[in-house]
């Protein structure tokens, strides 16, 4: 991640930041698809712009909870990215039932969620949406207590199927997240089966 921070800004400031579309297409090796899905059309079109040469990039003006569905592959490794914007009040919900529709349509998928973290019920909510069998590694960076669920107050990373030795890069990203930018919060990496 600093390595693509860097990247984009040379010399001192930093004024851009890659997100994870393009971070994920960068990542990309030959013989890999990606396919990006975006519904706000300002949104779309600047992704777009900063995905359009990148080869095995598809980039779809649609919802992305529907089109995981149409889009996921049979065969082969598969890597899903949930990070919507949470704008709606669904889009927590919609996050758990794409979740639990590709582990049973695919359990060997590698699916990871974006979640602000706001209040702890919101989240521990979601938490338990998600029903199943499943090992769960979830990343918390607490910015704040989670007192005022009307502010913004960390991000958490759930991830299904997480590859080896993610839990302690995780760890090491979300102590050193909160340790730069938090206010008395805390960084909790820990695993759950729900």
């Amino acid at each position: 991640l600093r390595e693509a921070v860097l990247r984009l800004n040379p010399g001192t400031a930093v004024r851009l930041y890659p997100g994870s579309p393009r971070l994920v297409a960068d990542r990309l090796r030959p013989g890999d698809a990606l396919t990006v899905f975006e519904l706000n059309p300002r949104e779309a079109d600047a992704l777009a712009t900063a995905l359009g040469s990148v080869q095995g990039v598809a980039m779809r003006r649609a919802d992305g909870f529907d089109g995981a569905v149409e889009v996921l592959p049979t065969r082969g490794g598969v890597l899903v990215l949930i990070d919507p914007p949470f704008e709606r009040g669904d889009d927590y919900a919609r996050s758990a039932e794409t979740l639990r529709w590709i582990l049973a349509q695919r359990p060997d998928a590698t699916v990871l969620i974006w979640l602000p973290l706001k209040d702890l019920e919101t989240f521990d909510s979601f938490l338990r949406r998600v029903e199943g069998p499943e090992t769960l590694l979830v990343a918390e960076a607490r910015l704040r207590p989670l007192r005022d669920p009307m502010r913004m107050n960390g991000c958490a990373l759930v991830i299904a199927s997480p590859p080896d030795g993610t839990q302690a890069d995780l760890e090491k990203v979300c102590r050193w997240t909160v340790g730069v930018l938090g206010e008395g919060g805390e960084a909790r990496v820990w695993t759950t089966v729900c």
